[in-house]
């Protein structure tokens, strides 16, 4: 239950890996046989990439993750437009992907707002607008959260930020493949995904940059991906994501209502079964499979440690904050008090989530948060 954190590798896009780490070894850019083979299977991905996100296949670049996707698109669209103003907008929930590029920039002599979102994590796309100034280059808003599921207005911000010429990057790591995602009809700049939140592999994500936006690159080297960014291609990882996209651009009209329904049952039957439980959130916009919810007088490690011992895995935020002692900064963003955000877990599911998992949590959570509040 921590499919936010991590997916387990699809069976057809292992089997559709595995030839290029075999016999197809050439490198894309050689002008032989080996290289020409390679090549069309890169490119045969990136179409399929370009279809799941409404883009051109050239607008989609390669990279190693959604981190240096965000990395690649906010400082390079900074670098690039600098020129032009040293403004740029974000919010106070993102991932740290985002976060900590920003604090970078900041460093770097950039000025950077962090909007404020409301209870539920939601933001105002007006307060947004309002914030745009002249020197204002760029704004960087997620698709919607890792943490809460809470789905973003992007379609808003995206007509705010073409109408003020500002450009637009969506951090779309937790949406690309769970919802639709349309880089064209929601005027979306540069956009951010990951393989591995997908079905794919680790260690692949993509960039959208779409035409015209100028953009610096954040690795230089050869002429890979069209001069965007150098470095010989992970060629099975980029066959890999292609095949995932394809995959989860054919099931997510069935999947997305199936793990809205596993979901809702999940946290009815919580609610039902234990008092003081509150939805950390939107009640209504919020990712089908993402449910975040705070136990009063408990502590999420406590919670955590037991449901492990239970063989059920879940989270208390982002994947790659754990082992920190800070509390959630998206809930505190929202205004989660503090003790309500320190007992806060949550629960995501995926393709192999079934209702006897719903069930067997719900039989076991009751006795954990019994025993951790000294009722038993």
């Amino acid at each position: 239950m921590d499919y936010n954190a991590t997916t387990p590798v699809h069976p057809e896009v292992l089997e559709a890996l595995l030839p290029f780490y075999r016999e197809a070894f050439g490198n894309p850019s050689s002008i032989h046989w080996a290289g020409r083979n390679v090549k069309g299977a890169l490119e045969e991905a990136r179409e399929k990439v370009a279809l799941l996100v409404g883009c051109d296949p050239a607008e989609v670049v390669f990279t190693s993750c959604g981190t240096e996707a965000d990395n690649m698109a906010i400082k390079g669209v900074a670098a690039a437009l600098r020129g032009n103003g040293n403004h740029i907008i974000t919010t106070g929930v993102e991932h740290p992907a985002v976060l900590n590029t920003c604090l970078y920039l900041e460093h770097e002599g950039f000025e950077i707002t962090r909007l404020d979102v409301d209870r539920h994590g939601m933001l105002d796309p007006e307060r947004l607008e309002a914030a745009i100034t002249e020197r204002t280059i760029l704004i960087s808003v997620m698709h919607a959260n890792n943490e809460t599921g809470t789905i973003f207005p992007v379609g808003e911000i995206g007509e705010i930020a073409a109408r003020r010429r500002v450009r637009f990057h969506c951090d779309a790591v937790q949406a690309v493949g769970r919802i639709p995602v349309d880089c064209r009809a929601d005027t979306i700049h540069l956009l951010s995904l990951s393989g591995h939140k997908l079905y794919a592999p680790k260690g692949i994500g993509a960039l959208v940059v779409r035409k015209g936006v100028k953009l610096h690159p954040l690795l230089h080297g050869g002429s890979q991906e069209r001069n965007r960014r150098g470095g010989t291609e992970n060629v099975a990882g980029i066959v890999a994501l292609g095949t995932a996209c394809e995959l989860a651009r054919r099931a997510m009209v069935e999947e997305a209502p199936r793990l809205r329904e596993l979901r809702d049952r999940l946290e009815t039957g919580i609610r039902e079964r234990i008092p003081g439980v509150t939805l950390n959130g939107h009640p209504e916009q919020r990712l089908p499979n993402t449910a975040n919810l705070s136990f009063s007088g408990t502590t999420a490690d406590s919670l955590l440690m037991n449901l492990d011992l239970a063989g059920i895995a879940a989270s208390s935020g982002a994947a790659c904050s754990s082992g920190t002692l800070r509390h959630s900064h998206v809930l505190g963003a929202m205004g989660t008090e503090p003790v309500a955000a320190g007992g806060s877990i949550r629960f995501s599911l995926g393709r192999e989530s079934a209702a006897a998992d719903v069930e067997y949590l719900l039989d076991v959570l009751p006795g954990i948060v019994a025993r951790l509040r000294g009722n038993k």
